[in-house]
């Protein structure tokens, strides 16, 4: 495998750099004197428009463990993977008809302050170390683990130097603020899309030809014909990929407790639309959602085109790591499969991916650190410019931590896209608990949120560890339990989550009954019925996103 980029490559990917670092300084210099305020650095309250907002959603979402990790899902599972994007355009409606305007009406700039608004200062500052140390050990590192390694794959440099260019890149477009961020995301979109357009043309084109035949339609009739298994939506408990993707789960169970806590209780997405008026931040989330319908055409086919590829005598060195077939290895593979030119185009769409996310994730970490740690506890009377200060040295200190952690997780040991979902998973029933009962019920108290927070991440830990104590083969029966490789029933993370979910919520209920039994007062946020409404615009589109998921689940059952 050709393991460099042409001369005409790094022709293409420096034009990619040095487009996004000038527009970047031009945004950065237009909007300087208007940056009056820390909120303004964090939020850029008031100035991204809808197309920004959704462009800058899916940047920062779309990364290496989508690319990367989701194609060797999708090398491995299948089409099934794609629920967690299609699943999320649903989600999303549904963030911008009910978060949204609860978050907007109560003016909350991050996920902390309302913590801190709803219940207290304790749940606020827990909440705001955890998701430090999620955000930093956790995503923040895989994405730039991940990123350097397919970098690396593709360019040949050693990967600690592809992970400190990553981290200066997204470092320099970060130290701009969010304005920066959100304006040169719509920039990172086009080429993250039109990049990975061109890998997805280049793996159909591979199977049509692996065949005798030519043309994409043909290549991806020849996978549905090929490898029929990797296009069901819905496992049953006998398919050996049960445990990432538990059958009905991935509609009704943990996949949407994952999806309402990662799109709507998230600092590191919806800040995007914090700054913004309820009609722009409606607008810029549907139209993510629409975009998110087109992700698995960009990050799972070529996965399965690589499949195909692999099981009719293709790549069969070219997927081995230390003697062992690595489905993460697949999206690396074909890129190096592209002619001079587009190759540097997919290498600059994969980049662009890699950077936004860490520009966005550093962001969301500076701004929950500055703004909820900062002033809250070691400086209250720090000044609007000492605000922006301390975030900048928060994100160039996060990052310094994330290259020198990052090489000893064993994120590349485990599927790098289910390492991100099951690791955030111990912790996403609780907080989601803690934000829907919070946002719907004015008698949830301190105490109950205080039990989601905590208790739904020892729990998480329990139903993990629980099958080496106890047999738990009587819920095989009802699917909620499998087999591994030692003969030992476990529960599907996602099955996990959604156990873990129900007894967060009905404990908070029994909590909250008892204690406003007994004169405890809430503080309930201001939340009335029209807030709910939606434009017919946003209905329209919204009933089309509905049609699309439900003719593609129908047909890929």
């Amino acid at each position: 495998m050709h393991k460099t980029l042409s001369t005409n490559d790094y022709i293409v990917f420096f034009l990619y750099f040095i487009t996004i670092v000038g527009y970047g300084l031009w945004i950065y210099n237009r909007k300087k004197k208007e940056q009056a305020s820390s909120k303004d650095y964090f939020l850029a309250e008031g100035s991204l428009t809808w197309w920004a907002i959704g462009a800058s959603l899916i940047a920062s979402n779309i990364s290496a463990e989508q690319f990367i990790g989701m194609s060797g899902s999708g090398f491995k599972l299948g089409l099934a993977i794609a629920t967690y994007e299609w699943m999320a355009a649903l989600t999303l409606v549904f963030v911008a008809i009910f978060f949204m305007p609860v978050y907007l009406k109560n003016k909350i700039s991050t996920m902390p302050q309302y913590l801190n608004q709803r219940y207290n200062g304790n749940v606020a500052m827990i909440m705001a170390v955890f998701w430090l140390l999620l955000y930093v050990l956790v995503n923040l590192t895989s994405i730039l683990y991940l990123g350097a390694l397919a970098v690396s794959s593709i360019s040949g440099l050693n990967i600690t130097l592809c992970m400190v260019f990553l981290a200066l890149f997204a470092v320099m477009i970060t130290l701009g603020g969010m304005k920066v961020i959100g304006y040169t995301d719509v920039v990172q979109v086009f080429f993250l899309i039109l990049g990975g357009l061109a890998t997805t043309y280049l793996a159909l084109n591979l199977v049509s030809e692996k065949f005798g035949t030519t043309g994409v339609i043909n290549g991806f009739n020849l996978m549905t014909e090929k490898a029929d298994g990797h296009f069901h939506m819905i496992f049953d408990k006998s398919n050996p990929n049960y445990m990432d993707l538990p059958g009905l789960s991935v509609l009704i169970g943990g996949m949407l407790i994952m999806n309402f806590n990662y799109w709507g209780c998230n600092q590191y997405i919806t800040q995007r639309a914090l700054g913004a008026d309820l009609k722009t931040a409606r607008s810029g989330i549907l139209f993510a959602a629409f975009l998110k319908l087109l992700m698995p055409i960009i990050v799972v086919l070529p996965g399965i085109a690589a499949y195909v590829l692999y099981q009719n005598g293709s790549f069969q060195t070219e997927l081995l790591q230390d003697g062992s077939l690595n489905p993460d290895r697949a999206y690396p593979v074909l890129l190096n499969l592209l002619p001079t030119g587009l190759k540097g185009l997919s290498f600059a769409a994969l980049t662009a991916a890699i950077v936004a996310s860490l520009a966005g994730k550093a962001n969301s970490i500076a701004t929950i650190f500055t703004l909820d740690v900062y002033k809250k506890k070691l400086n209250v009377e720090a000044s609007e410019q000492k605000l922006v200060n301390i975030g900048k040295m928060t994100i160039i200190a996060a990052m310094i931590i994330a290259v020198i952690v990052a090489p000893f997780l064993g994120i590349d040991k485990k599927g790098g896209f289910q390492y991100i979902q099951e690791y955030t998973g111990f912790v996403s029933p609780g907080v989601f608990a803690m934000f829907i009962l919070g946002f719907f019920w004015k008698k949830t108290t301190s105490n109950a949120a205080m039990f989601a927070m905590i208790g739904g991440f020892l729990m998480s830990i329990v139903f993990k560890f629980m099958p080496h104590f106890v047999d738990l083969s009587f819920l095989n029966g009802m699917g909620f339990s499998v087999p591994n490789a030692e003969g030992v029933y476990e529960i599907p993370f996602m099955d996990r989550m959604g156990f873990v979910f129900l007894i967060c919520v009905i404990g908070m209920y029994v909590i909250s009954i008892y204690e406003t039994q007994r004169g405890v007062k809430t503080n309930g946020l201001d939340v009335d019925k029209s807030m709910f409404k939606v434009s017919p615009g946003f209905t329209v589109g919204s009933l089309i996103i509905v049609a699309v998921l439900a003719a593609l689940y129908t047909f890929f059952w």
